[in-house]
């Protein structure tokens, strides 16, 4: 593609911040910017026609963490590093809602199961009820966060199910609408988004970084930023974050659907929602680790047919409703939990690994990495 002296000079010309990502990490570092500073010329690109990898693909948990996967993280990290991660994503959360406002958000804290077909894995999770409680409380400003919910197993309609643990925090939201809002508050503070450019190579010379695009164009900028998250092996080959495909089904409308809240299975491994009276349905990953560490957009039919056994026997046994979409989205992953923000080179930075946990820490992160191209 040839550009022109106007395509040039509007949108390429004297970048200050050119920002590889759209996301939820990407938008938020550009908006921390522009709130810092009402000069910069801030710029990101975003190689699809939406972003690409999870922010418009997940399934709008506001969560922090089941009591299962809490316990599977306490075993490879230390307490200090757990909950000084769930106060983080607890605050990301709460900087979301504050940043585009709750009915921009449909957000709802109508709370989060854990379901459990394990007697042994349950009685686990329950004992460890009171010590988790007792060092979120203070994180979350609310007592008795986590409590059992087995009364409530009749009245959700589900089948298998021995034990539920809800943790009376957890939110949700709707996805789409999250990103909608925030790209539009990214436009109305004139920073420029363009679709359908994906950046090749990145080479930071010391006084300014150069941008390669597949297309052959080139881009300069002061600095940059790498928030590409699932996506940014391509960038990033020698840095500790991996794809992570997960798969997702969503139902058509089903009649008298008892499910509110979200839900949790086999250690978050799966997920589901009520989302207009359809069953968002995902997960599945650990079926198969090394075929699902991928940035192919595609769905198989090992995870997909797992996830409608688990529809049809266990979350709805009284209907079989149609599965209407099917979709996947990439997240980005490690051996660690914490996610990198560093700076790679002078001028360029990056903010990646959310760990499936971007809508809750995504918002922090962004600013983290905006206040460190500011330093």
């Amino acid at each position: 593609m040839n550009l022109s002296f106007w395509e040039k000079d509007s949108y390429f010309s004297n970048l200050d911040v050119v920002i590889i990502g759209s996301g939820i990490v990407g938008l938020n570092a550009a908006l921390h910017l522009r709130e810092k500073s009402k000069k910069l010329k801030i710029l990101i690109l975003e190689r699809g026609i939406l972003p690409t990898g999870a922010s418009t693909k997940n399934a709008g948990f506001a969560c922090f963490g089941s009591t299962s996967e809490l316990l599977d993280d306490l075993k490879n990290h230390t307490e200090n590093e757990v909950f000084s991660l769930i106060e983080k994503r607890w605050k990301g959360l709460l900087k979301l809602r504050k940043t585009i406002g709750d009915k921009n958000l449909n957000f709802y804290t109508w709370g989060g199961y854990e379901l459990f077909d394990s007697e042994e894995k349950y009685k686990t999770c329950h004992e460890h009820i009171s010590f988790l409680n007792k060092h979120l409380s203070p994180i979350i400003e609310k007592k008795s966060i986590y409590k059992n919910a087995d009364t409530h197993l009749k009245t959700l309609g589900l089948k298998n199910v021995k034990h539920l643990i809800l943790n009376t925090a957890e939110g949700q939201l709707d996805t789409g609408k999250m990103m909608k809002a925030l790209i539009k508050k990214a436009i109305a503070n004139d920073i420029s988004i363009l679709n359908g450019i994906e950046i090749k190579s990145i080479e930071d010379s010391g006084n300014a970084v150069e941008l390669k695009m597949t297309d052959g164009n080139y881009i300069k900028s002061k600095k940059v930023i790498i928030a590409t998250n699932g996506f940014a092996k391509q960038l990033l080959p020698d840095y500790d974050v991996n794809p992570a495909r997960a798969q997702v089904l969503i139902t058509e409308p089903i009649k008298n659907l008892k499910l509110k809240g979200t839900f949790h299975y086999d250690s978050g491994y799966y997920y589901f929602r009520n989302i207009n009276n359809r069953i968002l349905l995902g997960g599945g990953r650990n079926l198969d680790f090394k075929g699902e560490t991928t940035t192919k957009m595609h769905t198989t039919s090992l995870v997909q047919n797992k996830l409608e056994e688990l529809l049809y026997n266990t979350i709805i046994p009284y209907a079989k409703p149609k599965i209407e979409m099917r979709w996947s989205g990439i997240m980005g992953i490690g051996s660690q939990k914490q996610s990198i923000i560093k700076a790679v080179s002078k001028n360029v930075y990056c903010a990646v690994r959310m760990g499936g946990m971007g809508v809750a820490i995504g918002t922090l992160v962004g600013e983290e990495v905006a206040e460190m191209v500011l330093e």
